[in-house]
């Protein structure tokens, strides 16, 4: 359906975008996330450029494991060694930050002009349920599985409105 389609991400993408920074705890992301019905946000840093995504995912593993750098103070902690109660507070706060739960690496996006069956196929094919919608490299929107779905939904109720105008032949076997 998206073949003939003229739609491309900016006819697609929500614009109203909930952003977070790597400082921002944890608790907060889960809290946004819940109050807008979204599986992800995008992370941007001090000055908005786009840095990460933390998604449902990333906070259903960020607990698993500890990191390296942390692992080594509390092997220091268990050996006796006595450790600063703001470093220990500071390990602490950083655990519980959105920047311990992202994910690293870059962020996959799209332009504004990219159409909407390419879309489908990238985030199909990397796995991905969110692409930020960049314009001159700032971000402008962000398109989810759920726009596309909309989209779809949208498009078979317009196809249906034209068969029975008589604009479409019928579907095959009706």
């Amino acid at each position: 359906m998206f073949d003939e389609s003229a739609l491309r991400a900016a006819d697609l993408m929500t614009t109203d975008i909930a952003v977070v920074h790597p400082e921002t705890p944890l608790r907060r992301a889960v809290q946004i996330m819940a109050a807008r019905h979204v599986s992800g946000l995008p992370v941007v840093d001090g000055t908005g450029a786009l840095i990460g995504m933390i998604t449902e995912g990333d906070l259903a593993r960020w607990h698993e494991d500890f990191p390296e750098h942390e692992s080594t103070w509390l092997d220091m902690l268990g050996e006796g060694f006595e450790l600063a109660p703001t470093f220990v507070e500071a390990l602490r706060a950083e655990r519980h930050s959105v920047h311990a739960a992202m994910r690293a690496g870059p962020v996959v996006t799209v332009p504004e002009s990219m159409p909407a069956r390419e879309i489908a196929t990238l985030m199909h094919a990397r796995g991905i349920k969110h692409v930020p919608v960049l314009r001159d490299g700032r971000m402008v929107g962000i398109v989810t599985r759920s726009d596309l779905v909309r989209a779809l939904g949208r498009a078979l109720d317009a196809a249906e409105a034209d068969r029975a105008r008589g604009a479409l032949p019928p579907r095959p076997g009706t």
